[in-house]
C-alpha cells in the first residue's frame, strides 16, 4: 500500500496498520506536503485515489485514514 501512496505523494511518510489481522481492514497514516491547503475531505479523496487499484480489486475492504502535513505533525 505504501508504494501506491508514494506514487502520488513522493514525499510521504506512510504508516499502514492491519487493523483486524485480515490484511484488508487498514489504518493508513500519511504525512505529506501535498496536503497543504487541502481540507480533510480533499485529503481523504487524494488518499482514496492513490489506493484506487487495491480498493477496486478487493485487497482493501475498509480503510481508516489520517492525512496531515509535516507542519501539522510537528506542532
Amino acid at each position: 500500500m505504501t508504494a501506491f501512496i508514494r506514487q502520488v505523494f513522493p514525499d510521504a511518510a506512510v504508516t499502514v496498520i492491519d487493523k483486524t489481522g485480515t490484511q484488508d481492514h487498514l489504518i493508513v497514516r500519511v504525512t505529506s506536503g501535498g496536503f497543504l491547503g487541502k481540507n480533510l475531505l480533499d485529503r481523504h479523496r487524494m488518499v482514496y485515489q492513490a489506493l484506487a487499484v487495491p480498493m477496486k480489486d478487493g485487497r482493501i475492504h475498509a480503510l481508516e485514514i489520517t492525512a496531515k502535513t509535516p507542519e501539522e505533525v510537528n506542532t
